[in-house]
């Protein structure tokens, strides 16, 4: 008997505890817009964090954009052929990009690059004990390193989703226009009448909004959590990417199903 019960406790152990860290996430969010009035109030703080999260991620986030674009062009130009429906490569490549692939793809990249540096910077913090030092000077961690960091990831994630489904129209106008000879006019106005500003663009914006908030929730939250050891740092890095990809991906599902299939 007691082998099941045992055996029964070790197989919910692991919820338990992810329940128990999802309960613990939550208070770190009140904790965060608790003390974001520093953030607020000193924007220097937050704009140092743009720098780092959004503007040193544009070059990765423009090439890939690009590089995406230009392979959908060329995907969807062989599909779009068999169907003689080939003018309409315009709208298949802005629509997949505005609508999922830019968001998607992009909070990917933006959790590989920037939400592990930002883990591993606030966990090199703590082990190095500066954030013990704060405290012991009267500084909150929280509203002058974390808060910062959070809300500098909330901004720069709908401007990096931007960018790369600007790239990758501009990738699909190289390959659809420039090399496979496509009318120019019809593949710019074909975009522009079937892609609704509403419907299309600002519902992309808003995955990327939920996706940046998520993905900096999880970074910030890793890292301060994170053991003070070098082995330490390095799985919560490795649990902030694999982590903001599963939750990214689940987000993606459920607002997908909310704003395009009305459920």
């Amino acid at each position: 008997m007691n082998f099941i019960v045992e055996s029964i406790a070790r197989f919910g152990r692991p919820f338990t505890n992810s329940l128990i860290k999802l309960g613990f996430a939550c208070r770190f969010l009140l904790a965060i817009v608790r003390h974001s009035t520093t953030a607020i109030m000193r924007p220097q703080l937050t704009l140092r964090e743009i720098w780092f999260a959004g503007v040193l991620s544009v070059l990765i986030i423009s090439v890939s954009g690009l590089f995406v674009g230009m392979v959908l062009a060329l995907q969807g130009y062989d599909t779009l052929q068999r169907f003689g429906a080939s003018s309409s490569l315009g709208i298949l490549v802005a629509l997949s990009l505005v609508r999922e692939l830019g968001p998607v793809v992009a909070g990917l990249l933006f959790a590989s690059r920037a939400g592990s540096a930002i883990t591993a910077e606030i966990g090199l913090m703590k082990t190095t004990e500066q954030l013990a030092a704060m405290e012991m000077m009267a500084v909150n961690p929280i509203a002058r390193v974390v808060a910062p960091k959070f809300w500098g990831g909330v901004i720069s994630m709908p401007l990096l989703a931007a960018i790369f489904s600007a790239m990758g129209i501009f990738g699909g106008y190289l390959i659809g226009v420039q090399l496979i000879g496509l009318d120019e006019g019809s593949f710019w106005s074909q975009m522009q009448g079937s892609v609704d500003f509403r419907l299309d663009v600002m519902n992309g914006v808003i995955k990327s909004i939920f996706f940046g908030f998520a993905v900096s929730l999880i970074a910030v939250f890793e890292g301060y959590d994170s053991p003070p050891t070098a082995e330490g740092i390095s799985s919560a890095t490795t649990r902030t990417v694999v982590t903001s990809a599963l939750v990214i991906l689940a987000l993606d599902f459920i607002l997908t199903a909310f704003m395009f299939r009305g459920v």
